[in-house]
């Protein structure tokens, strides 16, 4: 089940923006190591897995802050109420 407010939190700017550094920074080390012969030896690396290398770490790191939004709003919700007892 998908939760909305998890999802918009997500799709704000700061998660964006962390997600795609983490793409970039993690991408482009993924595609030195993939690709990083080819490119050395003059040729055009495959396409679709450098498009993937940059796409997955941004998906992976998108779905981390969903997923940790969710789990705080399960613990809010769940969360007693503040004793009123002193």
């Amino acid at each position: 089940m998908i939760n909305r407010a998890a999802l918009c939190m997500c799709i704000d700017a700061p998660v964006l923006k962390r997600s795609l550094a983490v793409s970039a920074i993690v991408g482009t080390i993924l595609c030195a190591i993939n690709q990083g012969d080819a490119i050395l030896a003059g040729e055009t690396p495959v396409i679709w897995k450098v498009i993937l290398t940059y796409i997955v770490p941004f998906c992976v790191a998108t779905y981390g802050a969903y997923s940790a939004c969710v789990a705080h709003s399960k613990m809010m919700k769940s969360k007693p109420e503040a004793s009123e007892d002193h």
